[in-house]
């Protein structure tokens, strides 16, 4: 492992407990933005680029667009689905 991407890893853990805070602060939309740069590290780690997730993000789109909507009835309190999970 390079040193910056040390430093990236230990800046990733570092966001990670930030998001956390955040979380059982009931700051949920601080975390969420927080998740976001969570993901550009996490893309830089793998050497994913931002056209390799526009393309993720697009063949999902188009998957999505085919499935049928869901049957069940969702309220403002419960949470939204993600359409993109962060994984480690």
């Amino acid at each position: 492992m390079s040193h910056s991407d040390e430093q990236l890893q230990s800046l990733l853990e570092t966001l990670e407990e930030c998001r956390r805070a955040l979380n059982e602060m009931n700051s949920r939309e601080s975390a969420e933005l927080l998740s976001i740069v969570i993901l550009d590290v996490r893309m830089k780690l793998k050497g994913i680029d931002s056209a390799d997730l526009k393309a993720l993000c697009d063949e999902m789109l188009r998957n999505a667009g085919s499935e049928p909507p869901p049957s069940s009835k969702q309220t403002q309190d419960q949470p939204r689905r993600p359409l993109l999970r962060v994984v480690k």
